[in-house]
C-alpha cells in the first residue's frame, strides 16, 4: 500500500526536478519516489552510521560542528602542534 505526500518546494527546485523526470520520461513523482527509495537504501547500507552512539565522548556537537572541530585540528596540525 502506498502513501500520498504533499510536498511545497520553491520554484527554483521544482523547474529543474520537472526538467529532469522529462528528460527520463518519468512524472516528477516517478522520479522524486525512486530518489527517496535510493537515499533510504544507502541510509540503510551505510557502513559509518552502524558505529552511531559506540563510542562516547564529552563533545556532543559533533554532528553540528564537525567542520569546526577539523578546522581546529588542522590549524593546530599547521602550527607544529602548539595550541593556540
Amino acid at each position: 500500500m502506498g502513501h500520498t505526500l504533499k510536498l511545497e518546494i520553491p520554484d527554483e527546485l521544482y523547474e529543474p526536478l520537472l526538467q529532469k523526470a522529462k528528460a527520463t520520461g518519468q512524472t516528477l513523482e516517478e522520479l522524486l519516489a525512486e530518489w527517496l527509495s535510493t537515499a533510504v537504501q544507502r541510509l540503510n547500507n551505510d557502513p559509518l552510521l552502524k558505529l552511531a552512539g559506540v563510542f562516547e565522548a564529552q563533545v556532543t556537537d559533533v554532528s553540528e560542528r564537525h567542520d569546526s572541530y577539523i578546522g581546529q585540528e588542522l590549524a593546530e596540525e599547521l602550527r607544529g602542534g602548539q595550541k593556540s
